[in-house]
């Protein structure tokens, strides 16, 4: 199957809807570029969940939309922007798509990570370049966390500067299981994995057999179920600050007396308003920061 690629510029209030109306007018996938990219108006956006779409959003759109290479552009786009009451048609160019092997080259963009001194995230068709390193073998998948992301990253950094042999560790919102996986790696001693997605918790326990690595792994209702009253030595959550910030006396609630929090998925721009929110419990400071995102820390009071 050959394949083509439609390229149509669109205003920024439009592009949510008119993305939207390509899908549903028979495109493959979509993809939203800032067409001002590579230019002094280019601009660099992050979002969270719950904000608002304009305030997250480029002056001006490209919207690229993947389709057969026989499919009937004009009517498809005809379709979407009488969805959007656009007045005409938008103008748009073609780009092909060439013939791939594309699992060859979607493992060509995962090369093993480097992060701190001694860690590598390894992906199963590499071989570890540092065999005496701490190696966490991780794919790309369907759960969140392949050590690429700054706040992974920061994470990483933390325990393997901070996390004594024999500690007790909760990754809170574990995704991929990859934190979890390191603390072990590193020496902790009982390992606990929670995350509201089923197929984080599952893809968190295959990722552990994978590592060779005893980590528990939970949903939420039955980790409360099953470990109400159970405090660890660290506790690490690297989601957002939205929910950081809800989870606040529920995550700290689980620190040992004289424990460490690590809190990242954090902008710098958020980390006073989720520094204000664990005050009442726990005093966090920025730990280190990189590329925009910062790691929090904080220890409990013996």
């Amino acid at each position: 199957m050959n394949w083509i690629e439609v390229v149509v510029e669109v205003a920024f209030e439009k592009t949510n809807a008119f993305s939207d109306a390509l899908l549903d007018a028979g495109s493959l996938s979509i993809t939203v570029e800032d067409a001002d990219e590579g230019t002094p108006q280019e601009k660099p956006l992050f979002d969270e969940p719950g904000a608002d779409s304009n305030d997250y959003a480029w002056e001006r759109s490209r919207v690229i939309a993947l389709l057969p290479a026989d499919a009937p552009i004009d009517e498809l786009l005809k379709k979407a922007s009488d969805a959007c009451e656009m007045q005409e048609i938008p103008g748009y160019s073609l780009r092909e798509v060439p013939q791939e092997d594309w699992v060859r080259l979607t493992q060509s963009q995962f090369d093993p990570i480097h992060i701190g001194e001694k860690i590598w995230i390894v992906p199963s068709w590499h071989k570890a370049p540092d065999e005496n390193g701490i190696i966490l073998e991780l794919d790309p998948g369907l759960a969140f966390g392949t050590g690429s992301h700054p706040t992974t990253r920061l994470c990483l950094e933390w325990l393997e500067k901070n996390l004594v042999s024999g500690n007790t560790v909760l990754d809170y919102g574990c995704g991929s299981g990859i934190l979890a996986i390191a603390a072990s790696k590193l020496g902790a001693s009982e390992i606990t994995g929670v995350d509201i997605d089923p197929q984080s918790v599952l893809t968190s326990r295959e990722n552990a057999e994978r590592n060779h690595c005893d980590i528990t792994c939970y949903l939420p209702d039955t980790f409360v179920e099953s470990q109400a009253n159970r405090q660890y030595d660290v506790v690490v959550a690297n989601i957002l600050a939205g929910p950081l910030k809800t989870l606040a006396p529920t995550l700290t609630r689980y620190i040992a007396p004289g424990g460490y929090m690590v809190l990242s998925g954090i902008l710098e721009g958020q980390a006073d308003d989720v520094i204000a929110a664990y005050a009442p419990f726990i005093s966090l400071s920025v730990w280190r920061s990189h590329e925009g995102w910062v790691a929090l820390s904080g220890r409990l009071n013996s």
